[in-house]
């Protein structure tokens, strides 16, 4: 990341950056000086970097989703309050809309692009050998492609520009191309880098690789492969198996030849969450990272977002998602007599172990100067009692601002598992081998013992009622299942809600732990410290004894879903609304009054 913020600033030397997509960019250097060099063409493909998402973009993207409990409720998810008119949500924009992207990107932004263009046309000049011009196209055609991937997640069909155009140019004012068009335009692009980009292995993991590369490709063909598969109004599901068929082939080429694989150094307990708090990427499993530099000042705000009572929305999981995490056998949690009234101390030991590595829980400590403190839930910080650590640091140093130093993955290799083995339960072709080398894997790191070398047969009918009931096949749900539990948080999960088309699970309750009685204080950790009591009194009741670390006032949309007992409930006197215009975002109305032939996406007008 060093690397790339040097290369950066050099190319202020030659290049203004352009924020829109009629404007040219300001040359300070002349052509050749660029082009007619190695070193050029990499400072100047080192500036594409910044269309990858922010270590920030990245840990606090799953904001919006079906399984985080927040401070509100998205204005998206609330009708009549998100319009496409931009300027309606600037307010609303740092947390209401799912981006991946830098900032200027948030809404309809083109910035970028037309750097990567001008780049691509007048890559040519012969003084270079045509195998580096070719790897440094390669790079440049891949950003493009990540640029256009994420559009057509939020919008659909985009206009696809592949040249740099003059401020006269008409297709500055040309209408969207078909989804189909851009889509083979991506693919195209990433063929090209997959087939050129010469770097094979980058130890630092802040560069582009080959693998990432294929990495990208299996992303981008299993969305839209299901995506089309799904959303039959498209008329595109006959074309669905031949976009699952190369995102399973693609991961496979990663499995199969990029030596990467599953870290598991540190064992069952450790080794998964040690993937996303090492400051250094874990270089076995991680293929790229936004990676921080104390020196540089790039650092990101994990800790802060997770354990601040105003920074961020206060994030923490829902219990129904909680639920599906497994049983160390194997054997699906809820299958436990009485599970709905478990105390929250009893309702995570036997678990997939990735859930201690992901919420507060039982043993988990922090580091303050030289003490281990017990760590339980702090309600302070959580509306439902399941608070998030993956992303951030057990010292609480890094709590108090831009502190945090350990990287943030952007690619990993357990995601290529996951869409190999997803693709092919999606084509009826995955075996019990396939099974083994992607969902037993994972689940053999979590220290998950059983139903690890063969395809499940009976449906887990909790799963199935609560989240999917159009999905009879048991290894797809199970599949769906890993896919949440092992990539949460980090920014996949609203998108894979759209491709799926269940947009509708954004509306589930925001349920919590389970509280037995008013006022009666409950050791969250079994440390024999009575953690929190919960009670209608605005101010501490006398019954509740000041040996209670935290009295909880039920108010201002905190309840119990039986009013003295039961769940925690949130807001549930918000109505969150999915219709079918939320698969999409709006396009901004500012935009349109300047090009009418894009046309709004239906049901914003």
């Amino acid at each position: 990341m060093k690397k790339q913020y040097l290369c950066f600033l050099l190319l202020t030397v030659f290049f203004i950056q352009c924020k829109k997509l009629e404007q040219i960019p300001q040359s300070t250097a002349s052509r050749e000086a660029v082009f007619g060099s190695e070193k050029g063409l990499e400072l100047y493909t080192n500036s594409f970097y910044s269309i990858l998402p922010s270590a920030n973009n990245i840990h606090t993207a799953d904001n919006v989703s079906d399984y985080g409990v927040r401070r509100d409720v998205p204005r998206f998810l609330r009708a009549g309050a998100y319009a496409p008119n931009v300027s309606d949500n600037t307010s609303a924009s740092a947390w209401d809309i799912v981006a991946l992207g830098p900032t200027g990107d948030l809404n309809w932004g083109w910035g970028g692009l037309r750097n990567v263009n001008y780049f691509i046309v007048n890559n040519i000049d012969p003084a270079v050998p045509e195998d580096v011009r070719r790897h440094y196209t390669g790079l440049a055609r891949f950003f493009r492609a990540f640029f256009y991937f994420e559009k057509v997640k939020r919008y659909g069909d985009v206009p696809w520009i592949g040249k740099p155009l003059a401020v006269d140019d008409p297709e500055l004012t040309k209408p969207r191309d078909s989804r189909t068009l851009v889509m083979d335009s991506v693919v195209a692009d990433i063929d090209y880098a997959i087939q050129n980009i010469k770097t094979v292995n980058d130890p630092t993991r802040s560069l582009i690789t080959k693998w990432v590369a294929y990495a990208f490709k299996a992303r981008v063909c299993l969305f839209e492969g299901t995506f089309r598969k799904y959303h039959t109004n498209l008329n595109l599901a006959g074309t669905s198996a031949a976009w699952l068929t190369q995102a399973a082939a693609a991961a496979k080429e990663v499995m199969d030849k990029s030596g990467y694989k599953i870290y598991e150094g540190d064992g069952v307990a450790l080794s998964y969450r040690k993937v996303f708090t090492s400051v250094a990427p874990v270089q076995t499993e991680i293929m790229l990272a936004a990676i921080s530099d104390v020196t540089l000042g790039v650092l990101h705000a994990a800790n802060w977002y997770y354990t601040s009572s105003t920074t961020g929305v206060k994030l923490s999981f829902i219990r129904t998602f909680i639920n599906t995490y497994l049983k160390i056998d194997g054997t699906p949690f809820t299958n436990t007599p009485g599970y709905q009234t478990m105390l929250f101390k009893d309702e995570v030991k036997g678990r997939d172990r990735r859930l201690e590595q992901t919420i507060r829980m039982g043993s988990y400590k922090r580091i303050s100067g030289s003490s281990l403190l017990p760590a339980p839930p702090l309600f302070s910080y959580t509306y439902t009692g399941y608070m998030p650590i993956k992303w951030s640091l057990d010292d609480v140093k890094y709590d108090a601002g831009q502190l945090n130093d350990n990287a943030v993955s952007i690619f990993r290799y357990a995601e290529v598992l996951l869409n190999n083995a997803e693709a092919k339960a999606e084509l009826g072709t995955l075996t019990d081998a396939d099974w083994a080398a992607t969902i037993g894997a994972l689940r053999k790191r979590a220290g998950i013992t059983g139903g690890l070398a063969t395809k499940p047969t009976v449906v887990d009918l909790y799963l199935q009622s609560r989240y999917f009931p159009g999905i009879s096949d048991p290894s797809l749900l199970e599949i769906r299942r890993e896919r949440g539990i092992e990539l949460c948080l980090e920014g996949f999960r609203f998108y894979d809600l759209i491709r799926w088309k269940k947009g509708d699970l954004m509306t589930m309750e925001w349920n919590g732990m389970y509280v037995p009685a008013l006022e009666v204080g409950m050791d969250l950790n079994e440390d024999g410290i009575l953690d929190v009591a919960f009670g209608k009194p605005t101010t501490r009741p006398a019954s509740v004894p000041t040996t209670v670390k935290e009295y909880i006032p039920l108010a201002s949309g905190l309840r119990l879903s039986n009013d003295t007992f039961g769940e925690l409930t949130w807001l549930s006197n918000i109505p969150k609304t999915w219709t079918e215009k939320n698969y999409y975002y709006p396009i901004p109305q500012t935009d349109i009054l300047t090009n009418p032939k894009l046309t709004q996406n239906p049901g914003w007008q």
